[in-house]
């Protein structure tokens, strides 16, 4: 049974980022407050550590990136430092590939993904940026430091983008080792660092780059977005541009699970804790970018069973959605609940791990990332 308390659903979109209150059964929702109107917000997260706080990748074509924050869960926002502006007095250099021994700053082109650390780690957040760039704050963002062992990365010059960019997209943190966590980078693949980042080891066996002569580089994935199981997490499920992967030891070795789906190209997947064992993946097709069977569909991986499960019959939702790579999130109720935000705008939701589904009955712009806040 769900607890009582209200879900708070975030959500990016390439004109603001809106909060969306539910009640305690998930049943009824509250569009507002709404923010940063006509910026493209790349990621929304609550900060756990400190309720009513969260902190918005904010990006420009004008302005450049820049981090905000709320103290007040959305109603107002506030700057804080944002890495390499040069205002910042956090601002330190980093060094030029073809000659190392002269620093120079490399600019960031936008933030991609925000992570608060460890609940041991009250002031830790880590940034994720473009181009292939990683940062770590212990002052709530006030300054942030990067990280020279992915920033400065011997093998750099050999990473090439996706088609959005050299973004750093995904950070996972190990609940239980505050020095181990780990990267994923378009076009570069998946890294674990187990002395929180002074070194990093890439960790992508199995991983089919169908992209590339060599097919099973060490690097040069196009990793799309990962999530932890949180019942185990040794267990990771991972969407890339070559399939559908589950890895059970720390993603030493990766697995291909969505060969039985046909085409297991897509760009999302969550991993509920009301869900222990299951992965939730939205395919799509790969030559056109959308749902490929003509309606919304949320595929359903039960890593115990080995089974797939489609949620949802051909006659719901019918249409061709987009979702991109943080598009899908889900609470940490019981039962579940997954969120969807699609590219075209629409808000899919389930309270119930999928059994059921809803459209949220708001227009938005184009949904960038969507994530959950609990009460």
């Amino acid at each position: 049974m769900a607890p009582k308390g209200k879900t708070r659903i975030l959500v990016g979109t390439r004109k603001g980022t809106y909060v969306i209150e539910g009640d305690a059964r998930r049943k009824s929702w509250k569009i507002g407050p709404v923010a940063h109107a006509g910026y493209d917000i790349f990621h929304v997260v609550a900060d756990p550590r400190h309720p009513g706080d969260l902190y918005a990748a904010v990006n420009s074509g004008f302005w450049g990136p820049a981090v905000h924050r709320s103290r007040n869960y959305g109603k107002t926002w506030k700057e804080v430092a944002t890495p390499l502006t040069p205002s910042g007095k956090d601002r330190k250099p980093m060094f030029n590939d073809a000659d190392p021994t002269t620093p120079v700053p490399r600019p960031l082109n936008n933030v991609w993904h925000l992570e608060p650390g460890l609940a041991s780690q009250p002031g830790t957040v880590w940034l994720g940026g473009d181009p292939h760039l990683l940062f770590r704050s212990d002052d709530q963002g006030k300054s942030w430091n990067p990280i020279p062992a992915i920033n400065e990365h011997p093998d750099r010059k050999n990473w090439g983008p996706g088609a959005g960019g050299a973004c750093l997209h995904t950070i996972l943190l190990d609940p239980r080792d505050p020095k181990r966590l780990y990267i994923g980078m378009s076009a570069v693949g998946t890294f674990r660092t187990e002395d929180a980042g002074s070194s990093w080891t890439p960790v992508n066996k199995g991983v089919m780059a169908p992209f590339l002569p060599n097919k099973y580089p060490e690097t040069g994935q196009c990793v799309h977005h990962v999530a932890m199981d949180a019942a185990n997490p040794d267990t990771f499920y991972r969407q890339d541009h070559g399939g559908m992967y589950v890895s059970h030891d720390r993603m030493n070795r990766w697995t291909r699970i969505g060969k039985p789906l046909g085409d297991d190209f897509g760009f999302s997947v969550t991993a509920p804790p009301g869900a222990p064992g299951k992965a939730y993946f939205v395919r799509l097709d790969g030559r056109a970018r959308v749902t490929g069977e003509g309606h919304f569909q949320v595929e359903e991986w039960d890593d115990d069973r080995q089974t797939w499960k489609k949620l949802l019959s051909p006659k719901a939702f019918p249409g061709h959605y987009g979702v991109q790579r943080e598009g899908i999130a889900s609470d940490d109720r019981d039962p579940a609940g997954i969120y969807v935000g699609t590219t075209t705008g629409q808000l899919f939701l389930s309270p119930n791990a999928g059994k059921s589904w809803q459209l949220l009955p708001y227009q938005f712009p184009g949904i960038h990332s969507v994530s959950v806040s609990n009460l």
